[in-house]
């Protein structure tokens, strides 16, 4: 029997794809996760992994909606909305969300920007599917459906990003990306959105040691993640949008050393920490 909660990990990489041989084991696609809440889909992002999903949905001749939260909408978690195949289907119903923008702008007012001339060749209107686009406000509780609950908070990046938790049949999945902490304190958003949860996804884009050279650019480090885990009482922590000067090997050894501060598994038998990577299923 399927799980009632899982995440599926479809782009995990942070700024720009990375197609070259030495990031295949992690890969190379930018944001893009599905959570599954007792048969209903909710993908967070539409970085460039968001296009073999789509293939996905429609090969498998799956459910005919699709629920998309993002995070915010910086190039890179939007990129790979345009190739969406269910966006083609005129029988599916694709709602978009968005909590960073209000009031200066709309979701559909960027997303209709990112696909016109002379940025992209065709626009939205090309879609056959019936497009909703909803604007909420950080710190809003949504409800896609009445044992759905989502839970949000904003998150400390350039020109602003949301915070998510999904939670469903007593269990949590956090999404936190996209957010720079500030050193020697925990961010008391994230701590309190995550408490408790059975994975928190975060941003590892940094160690530490690199972090100092790329303050202000809006990104954590896994270390800082392995804090707020600890502080939270999360189950298992994801590092997640990792830095495109991390390949394969950088993220081995960045593995080895942060499995060394979380050993041991979940009651659930998770892992306490873990990489994502492509094609990567957990289910609290």
């Amino acid at each position: 029997m399927a799980a009632d909660l899982s995440v599926t990990f479809w782009g995990v990489r942070g700024s720009i794809a990375c197609a070259s041989p030495e990031y295949m084991r992690y890969g190379g696609n930018t944001s893009c996760v599905e959570v599954t809440a007792g048969g209903r889909r909710l993908i967070f992002d539409a970085g460039t992994g968001i296009r073999k999903l789509g293939k996905r949905i429609c090969a498998a001749d799956e459910s005919t909606e699709t629920d998309i939260y993002f995070t915010h909408t910086h190039v890179d978690h939007i990129q790979g909305l345009s190739f969406f195949a269910p966006l083609a289907r005129g029988e599916h119903k694709v709602r978009l969300s968005a909590g960073h923008l209000a009031p200066e702008h709309t979701l559909e007012q960027v997303m209709h920007l990112a696909m016109a001339a002379p940025l992209f060749p065709v626009t939205m209107d090309i879609f056959a599917a019936k497009i909703e686009f909803h604007d909420f406000v950080c710190g809003d509780t949504l409800k896609p459906a009445p044992d759905i609950t989502v839970r949000t908070a904003a998150l400390n990046h350039p020109n602003g990003a949301t915070g998510y938790r999904v939670e469903h049949a007593g269990k949590s999945i956090c999404y936190i990306t996209d957010t720079e902490h500030r050193p020697g304190e925990r961010d008391a958003n994230i701590v309190g959105l995550c408490r408790g949860a059975d994975i928190m996804i975060y941003d590892s884009s940094y160690t530490d040691a690199e972090y100092p050279a790329h303050a202000g650019w809006g990104h954590s480090t896994w270390q800082e993640g392995v804090r707020i885990a600890d502080t939270a009482d999360i189950g298992t922590l994801v590092l997640f949008h990792h830095d495109p000067t991390h390949d394969d090997d950088t993220m081995d050894r960045i593995v080895a050393e942060a499995m060394a501060t979380r050993p041991g598994t979940t009651p659930a038998g998770l892992p306490r920490i873990v990489a994502a990577r492509e094609g990567l299923i957990l289910a609290p």
